[in-house]
């Protein structure tokens, strides 16, 4: 995914050699290697950086979900109650109906 930002391995690091001058190692091409070396770090530390954000994101994103499914099942909850409410509070006003209908037949 990062791999196109990314120069360097850690193979290519620590297996790098550089030519001996008379006086040691060739200071151009030291100096060009931690160039390359400072880039690919920096996109390191821009990438977790990114990547660290996106977390943070996705971490307030699942807060918010769970307590949507929170609120939805207390919803749900809620309803199912009121449901068996009313058909209990009709079921008593067909069963009275039908007492003043039985009772008032035979008085």
């Amino acid at each position: 995914m990062y791999k196109d930002r990314i120069a360097l391995s850690i193979q290519d690091i620590l297996e790098k050699e550089f030519k001996i001058d008379t006086r040691g190692y060739r200071l151009q091409e030291v100096d060009k290697f931690l160039d390359v070396i400072i880039k690919d770090y920096n996109e390191y530390n821009n990438i977790i950086k990114a990547l660290e954000k996106e977390r943070k994101a996705l971490l307030a994103e699942n807060q918010d979900l769970k307590q949507e499914i929170r609120n939805l099942k207390s919803s749900i909850e809620a309803v199912k109650s009121e449901e068996k409410e009313i058909t209990n509070v009709d079921l008593l006003r067909r069963i009275s109906q039908l007492e003043k209908i039985i009772l008032g037949k035979e008085q």
